[in-house]
């Protein structure tokens, strides 16, 4: 079998519901017509007309969060500390070894909007799928938000990953998860109301909060989730290197190579 990628981003880009507004990011083009100004400095004299085809380069400006795109959060997003009181490490200090496993989805698309999945929904889809969790397998959860990407209701959409579906998972091994929603946790308008009813500020965060007690990193904003199997690829997701941050960019694909499956299960 030939080897075989999927990829697992969303695109860095304008004008799309990818993010509340007031943290979307924002992409300015300089185009081989339009940068002359830029060049034109380094070297005096120049008229752009004196280069071939009057083309100079293709630039663009970019302003982002670390948290736009799709991109991995490191524990210091979550809390200060991480496995009950160490020091949360930062996305430049992560393991990369978490970062190249073998993969393991869960299709939680069924349930609605703002659902907390439970550890019981999460050992019921393992064993639906007839999968047992092996140490430092990528966990990625497929949710209907997957399908909303580019809407207007894409930030509120998908079920979320509560602490203790969290705290099932890390128990087991696992140190890198992903969700194709907004944010791994029940999207903040159906906690909010929640909160507003029960005044439990324990609702707030409560499967990125998990990072308290066992340090992890997770990948938000995937894509193509449904194009996946639950089990037999590798995932890739090595996020970029930006001392001190909470996380960094990833270009996150789907490995399909047997060769590889194989000789990281032979250890």
């Amino acid at each position: 079998m030939p080897r075989k990628f999927v990829d697992l981003s969303i695109y860095l880009e304008n004008d799309v519901a990818s993010d509340p507004p007031s943290m979307a990011p924002r992409i300015d083009y300089f185009h081989h017509n339009n940068s002359f100004e830029q060049m034109a400095p380094f070297f005096p004299g120049l008229k752009q007309e004196d280069l071939p085809d009057s083309a100079v380069w293709a630039v663009e400006k970019v302003q982002l969060s670390t948290h736009n795109g799709t991109h991995l959060d490191a524990p210091y997003h979550f809390h200060p500390t991480m496995n009950r009181g160490e020091r949360a490490i930062t996305i430049d200090e992560v393991n990369l070894d978490w970062c190249f496993q073998p993969g393991v989805k869960l299709d939680f698309r069924h349930l609605p909007d703002g659902y907390v999945v439970t550890a019981a929904d999460v050992d019921a889809e393992l064993k639906r799928i007839g999968h047992t969790l092996a140490p430092l397998e990528i966990v990625v959860v497929n949710t209907r938000a997957g399908s909303r990407y580019g809407h207007a209701d894409y930030v509120s959409a998908g079920a979320g990953m509560g602490y203790e579906a969290t705290m099932y998972l890390l128990e087991r091994g696992v140190r890198l998860t992903g969700t194709d929603a907004w944010s791994w946790d029940a999207p903040f308008v159906h906690t909010a109301e929640k909160y507003a009813e029960t005044g439990d500020a324990s609702l707030i965060w409560e499967g990125h909060k998990a990072g308290r007690h066992i340090g992890y990193c997770h990948l938000e904003k995937l894509h193509n989730l449904e194009a996946l199997p639950p089990d037999g690829f590798i995932v890739s997701c090595f996020p970029h290197k930006i001392r001190g941050a909470s996380a960094g960019w990833t270009r996150a694909v789907a490995i399909f190579d047997e060769a590889i499956m194989k000789a990281m299960k032979a250890g």
